[in-house]
């Protein structure tokens, strides 16, 4: 039986619907109190530690995690649940999201003991951010291509290299580096010999450099590692199984929500403001965002269940990615569209929204892989090529 038929006949609508109205309630008194804006995109520019603690206090962060190490033992649907909810009213989630989206998982199926009890109980506290160290200056997203180093010192490694487009650094704690630990021409294949490392981001050798948005934001940075010691203590799972472990971390990266409603805040406004001008000429055309946006949550759905059984989603999270993609810059130009409206970074409401979709989307299709990769992987995982 395939994950999607283990779903409840009814998830797509009633996943979990005390805590759903739970959560609602919860973000209508935080809006109502003033503590945070809706906005586009909120996940990777809603940088808000506080929020997190409020989460983190209601048990809505590491829910899933053992309650050895801090979690709460809620199942996959149930953080599901929770996830979309925050996510669709453009909540301020930036700064736990990594942590608890992926570096939780990761660390609880390739980590220590020593390193579980280290950082999930912060994770789950909201009191430890990360980042990711994957993608490098002149690499894409082709991660294979690395050529960040780690070198076997006395003791543990120094790594040496640069990581970029890495979100929220210059506020977290650590994040995870892959590095070459054996060098290419010793290695049977581009993707032997990498392996992944903890780095604390306020280690010695740690220079952290801001990419400005054109917003003049700063969420995105370039991180240079120049002999940066690590003990043996925090090499995360095996020298030389990182590729195993990076694809599998990255399904978890590519097959959430988030992939798919970034830009939801804008299309809710979007309908309320067509059904207060009486337009119903534009049903057709909200009408086939709102079927994609079913089945792309239905996909999803299906990949987070299959996940916490353990089973491999590399390909399907890739195109759950790439066609999520999509479907939000679909969501940007239906807006335009549909009304005659000029985006305002300044302004309210519609305007302000159209404007923070429009600024973001073109990291779409970049983060979390770019579509070019992500269209590969689905081809090759198809047999096509």
């Amino acid at each position: 039986m395939t994950a999607v038929e283990r779903l409840p006949a009814s998830a797509p609508v009633e996943v979990a619907p005390e805590l759903r109205a739970e959560v609602r309630e919860f973000l209508d008194e935080e809006r109502a109190a003033g503590r945070f804006t809706p906005r586009c995109d909120a996940w990777l520019v809603g940088w808000d530690p506080e929020f997190s603690r409020r989460l983190a206090g209601r048990g809505w962060l590491g829910m899933t995690l053992p309650a050895r190490y801090g979690g709460h033992e809620r199942s996959t649907l149930e953080r599901y649940v929770v996830t979309e909810e925050l996510l669709a009213a453009g909540a301020p989630v930036a700064a736990h999201w990594i942590a608890d989206r992926q570096i939780g998982p990761s660390l609880l199926r390739y980590g220590t003991e020593a390193q579980r009890n280290r950082f999930l109980p912060a994770i789950a506290r909201g009191e430890c951010f990360f980042g990711i160290g994957m993608s490098e200056p002149d690499s894409g997203s082709d991660l294979a291509s690395v050529r960040t180093k780690a070198t076997r010192v006395d003791g543990g490694w120094r790594i040496d290299g640069t990581k970029i487009w890495t979100s929220g650094a210059h506020r977290a704690h650590a994040f995870f580096v892959l590095a070459r630990s054996t060098p290419l021409a010793e290695s049977p294949s581009r993707h032997a010999g990498l392996s992944q490392f903890i780095v604390l981001l306020d280690s010695p050798g740690v220079e952290i450099r801001p990419i400005p948005l054109l917003t003049g934001e700063h969420h995105f940075n370039e991180v240079h590692l120049d002999g940066v010691f690590v003990p043996d203590d925090m090499v995360l799972g095996e020298i030389g199984e990182g590729w195993r472990q990076v694809t599998s971390e990255l399904a978890f990266e590519r097959s959430g929500p988030e992939r798919f409603l970034s830009t939801f805040p804008l299309l809710t406004t979007l309908v309320d403001e067509l059904a207060r001008r009486g337009d119903r000429g534009s049903g057709t055309e909200i009408g086939k965002l709102i079927a994609r946006l079913w089945t792309l949550r239905r996909m999803s759905l299906a990949i987070a269940v299959s996940l916490a059984d353990g089973v491999a989603q590399e390909v399907p999270a890739a195109l759950v990615k790439d066609l999520g993609t999509r479907f939000e810059n679909e969501i940007v130009t239906a807006a335009q569209l549909l009304l005659d409206l000029e985006p305002d970074p300044g302004g309210e409401g519609l305007p302000r929204l159209l404007a923070e979709a429009v600024l973001q989307a073109p990291g779409f299709t970049i983060r979390g892989g770019t579509s070019e990769v992500l269209r590969s992987m689905v081809a090759r995982g198809m047999g096509l090529r």
